[in-house]
């Protein structure tokens, strides 16, 4: 038993000595099996809307814009498009993409949190990243997220670590000098990836303009001095070179991290400047541009963005247990022998880039969607961890509560508003949409369907996975009040439909909601819910054949008493 036990503590120390390449396919292999069930599932929600049409335009044409210009940089649909044209076009292939760069991802986690603090530590955190719900969805979906991530994480482990003393900044980590270029490249690539990860570097950039103006500031030591940085006196000539805090050598590498970080701005505004000769638009449509930034620009949204990004970051599928582990344990005196422990430099880039994220993406981007706070999570559990281990030798245990923590938030969901995608909820969305779809192809396979996006697009685009032929549809926005009534005018226009809820909310919060129409909350969601498919289906004078519910996500099928001759060509 005890050779067990130490064998299990040598696990991380001989995960960190693993050659890079070896350690990744540990990591893509761990994510694939976790992720086996999901792996043939049809595409989701911006999935089909975006990112694989916009793929498929690269795979088919070559073409970086796609005809639905939008501005989004066009790293990933390169990526998926030269995959496709060497293995074929699969969901599966996508999938497995998807996989190999949350591996790359959880790979750079591991290597950040090694050169932070120790290999024990960076197993841990990198087992709560993978496990983490919003991680863990996003990690086989072909958003522009995962991607942008694995990029930013394995820039923040080749900076980071530089910022834990003046004599690794110099030298680097793990490189005779430190890695300016390779950091540059990463958050380019970032960037190209997913155009809001240029916050990263510029946050970087003004926390090293902030350190180059502070540093030159700051008096020249000489030996018997004490150093501002630890107050010990500087013994010789030598040390006193290494404690000043403006030599020339150091004033250097803040100018040289300054233009690292700042050149990723180039390539991002290369690709709007080749966007806007191509179409004319620099960021997107002009719908596209309203949505995401201009009708943004107001005090309320603004200060309703904070709150929510607040809990996004700080509250959301249970990292809040994390953090009050934390707290606790910053009551608790320091532990005498305590492991390797998070020297400043890191800590306050870190909580310099969770506080511009925060800011930015509350005033940035239409939709409030945690995964564009993707990268952020591992940082602040490494924080946790951190704290954790600085305070008890107890920490595996709050470690292993944690991680059941997050386990469980897979599955159960909070009664609040939320995004499918935070967890396994979408898998509930593709089931009910697709167990839907398959009832009226197989009975009323040449039906003229009413519903709503995005089973209007996947019931029209056979590459989305749902179905192996177009198949008529007339759309509508969702199954609001409104837009059933609209519906109601033409009924000739359609025999069948297929409803589901466009407005997810969890039984038991809509129960809440529905008894208390007087609350704030319950007139916002009176006032736009979906409608019951028994309230729809005597509007529109149908029956329900089909129906089923998981988890809040519900879909139903309609059948109409029409002449199977009434139809339209299809539509999308």
């Amino acid at each position: 038993m005890e050779g067990v036990a130490q064998r299990i503590r040598k696990l991380p120390a001989r995960l960190a000595a693993l050659p890079d390449s070896l350690l990744l396919l540990l990591f893509f292999a761990a994510v694939a099996l976790s992720h086996l069930t999901l792996l043939h599932l049809p595409y989701f929600w911006d999935e089909g809307g975006y990112y694989i049409p916009a793929a498929l335009d690269f795979y088919h044409t070559g073409q970086l814009v796609p005809h639905f210009t939008n501005g989004h940089p066009p790293l990933p649909n390169i990526l998926l498009g030269t995959l496709w044209r060497i293995v074929g076009y699969h969901i599966l292939a996508t999938r497995l993409l998807a996989c190999g760069f949350a591996a790359l991802g959880l790979m750079a986690i591991f290597r950040l949190t090694e050169r932070l603090l120790d290999a024990s530590a960076a197993l841990t955190v990198t087992l709560l990243s993978g496990a983490y719900p919003v991680w863990f969805a996003q990690s086989s979906l072909a958003h522009a997220d995962i991607f942008a991530a694995a990029f930013t994480l394995w820039a923040f482990a080749l900076y980071l670590p530089s910022l834990q003393a003046p004599s690794t900044r110099l030298r680097g980590v793990g490189h005779a000098r430190p890695p300016y270029v390779s950091v540059a490249v990463l958050f380019s690539l970032a960037a190209l990836s997913k155009e809001t990860s240029i916050i990263q570097p510029a946050a970087l950039a003004a926390w090293e303009l902030w350190l180059l103006l502070r540093d030159r500031k700051l008096p020249r030591l000489a030996p018997g001095a004490l150093s501002p940085l630890n107050h010990e006196p500087v013994a010789n000539l030598k040390s006193a070179a290494n404690a000043r805090l403006n030599p020339p050598q150091r004033l250097g590498s803040h100018r040289a991290w300054l233009i690292a970080l700042s050149f990723p701005v180039l390539p991002l505004s290369a690709w709007f400047a080749y966007h806007h000769h191509v179409v004319g638009f620099t960021f997107g449509n002009p719908g596209f541009l309203r949505y995401n930034a201009t009708a943004n620009f107001t005090a309320a949204h603004i200060q309703q963005a904070l709150r929510y990004r607040f809990l996004h970051l700080f509250w959301q599928r249970n990292i809040w247990i994390a953090i009050i582990f934390a707290l606790a344990c910053l009551l608790l005196p320091p532990r005498k022998e305590a492991p390797a422990s998070l020297q400043p430099g890191p800590l306050f880039a870190m909580a310099v880039l969770v506080a511009a994220n925060w800011f930015a993406f509350s005033v940035l981007g239409g939709a409030l969607l945690t995964r564009y706070l993707l990268p952020m999570y591992p940082l602040i559990l490494i924080v946790c961890v951190h704290c954790w281990r600085s305070r008890t030798q107890r920490w595996p245990l709050l470690a292993a509560a944690t991680g059941a923590a997050f386990l469980t938030a897979l599955w159960l969901n909070p009664p609040s508003f939320f995004a499918p995608e935070d967890n396994l909820t979408y898998r509930d969305m593709i089931v009910v949409h697709q167990e839907a779809i398959d009832f009226v192809q197989q009975h009323y396979p040449d039906a003229t369907i009413l519903t709503a996006w995005p089973v209007s697009s996947d019931l029209f685009q056979p590459y989305l996975g749902y179905v192996k032929h177009p198949m008529s549809v007339v759309s509508i926005e969702d199954f609001t009040l409104p837009q059933i009534l609209i519906a109601a005018r033409e009924p000739d226009r359609y025999n069948t439909a297929i409803v589901f809820t466009t407005h997810l909310v969890t039984p038991w919060l809509r129960h809440y909601l529905l008894n208390h129409p007087n609350t704030r909350r319950g007139r916002a969601f009176t006032a736009t819910r979906d409608l019951t498919p028994a309230e729809i289906a005597k509007l529109l004078g149908g029956r329900i054949v089909w129906q089923d519910e998981r988890g809040g996500e519900w879909a139903a099928v309609l059948r109409f008493q029409r002449s199977e001759a009434v139809g339209l060509p299809a539509q999308h």
